[in-house]
């Protein structure tokens, strides 16, 4: 089989196993150079870095590495007093992305209680329009991400009767294509990470027969490569932040094993830098929080040894979820 035009080589030169302890260094490291010019240029999604390396640490065992006091205190100041909701960084404006980063964040380091959870309540409810989709912030961008940021944000909270979740199903499901899969919007491609998304809602919702499995899971599948990456939507490169949203929302379908999990692992291990630690989108690129948690969250799906069960919804170690007692729908096959 000759090598796809849109896709990358694996070579025996790539790492095949997992770097732990790198990778806790790594994000270790990150956390301590506040004044390099990478971590200067991620104010504006700063509290989202937060969240993906302490998810991150957490899927390692090594969560008990991160300083409380400071994350809690970084944390609080993203709070908006006014709305309720979390800017990225202070001196932000409130969005529903950084909100659901907060608030993952809080839970994982069991710190809800001191903040101001009926404010991030009347903030996520407040961004809720008439046809059930949720805009972003007070400037009205609507996108089916922020659909899921709100309803996982409220189900965190316990708070999810705040919002009209039969709305936002409807809404939802207005955006779905003929492909099976979701767009940002009612008539926008469907992409991968939209999937995740919509389906995350319709897991939390409960509503999940609401989807055609298999016309879907066919086209989540159809994005695996000959390298054993996925791409986010046809004729794209692979992407290893993709083996979280494409794995994901094939587990929560209940067909993961419909992809070759073998070549998808050796993927995801080629993308891992063995110098530095972290994950990259491709294997050759620059390493990054970003990659490296969807790196290792894919993993676990996989069933990776050495990392915790992460849970397909909510991209956060499955125990938390227990510990809260909240459960998500998954289609079991």
């Amino acid at each position: 089989m000759g090598s796809h035009p849109k896709d990358v080589e694996i070579t025996d030169e790539h790492p095949k196993t997992l770097l732990l302890q790198k990778h806790a260094d790594y994000i270790l490291g990150y956390s301590k150079k506040k004044e390099d010019y990478e971590y200067t240029m991620t104010e504006h999604f700063r509290v989202s870095g937060m969240y993906w390396g302490i998810t991150a640490m957490d899927l390692l065992s090594q969560l008990h590495q991160m300083n409380r006091s400071e994350i809690m205190d970084f944390v609080r100041q993203c709070q908006d007093k006014a709305s309720g909701g979390f800017s990225p960084s202070a001196g932000h404006d409130p969005h529903l992305l950084y909100t659901l980063s907060a608030i993952q964040v809080l839970v994982e380091v069991d710190g809800l209680s001191e903040v101001d959870v009926e404010g991030v309540v009347r903030f996520v409810a407040g961004l809720q329009n008439s046809d059930g989709s949720f805009s972003g912030d007070q400037w009205g961008e609507v996108d089916t991400r922020f659909s899921f940021c709100a309803l996982a944000t409220l189900t965190l909270l316990k708070k999810l009767d705040a919002v009209n979740t039969e709305k936002a199903v409807e809404f939802v499901m207005r955006c779905q294509n003929v492909d099976g899969g979701f767009g940002t919007r009612p008539g926008s491609e469907s992409h991968a990470g939209q999937i995740y998304c919509c389906l995350g809602v319709l897991s939390i919702t409960g509503q999940l027969h609401r989807v055609n499995g298999d016309l879907l899971g066919w086209w989540l599948c159809e994005r695996q490569l000959p390298s054993g990456g996925l791409n986010g939507r046809p004729e794209k490169l692979p992407d290893v932040c993709y083996s979280w949203w494409v794995l994901a929302s094939l587990t929560m379908l209940g067909r993961l094993h419909w992809i070759n999990a073998e070549k998808m692992r050796r993927f995801i291990m080629a993308t891992q830098d063995p110098e530095t630690g972290g994950f990259t989108d491709r294997p050759g690129d620059m390493v990054d929080l970003y990659h490296t948690l969807f790196g290792l969250a894919g993993l676990s799906l996989l069933g990776e040894s050495g990392l915790k069960r992460v849970n397909p919804v909510f991209c956060m170690p499955q125990y938390i979820l227990d510990r809260l007692a909240i459960s998500v729908q998954i289609i079991s096959t």
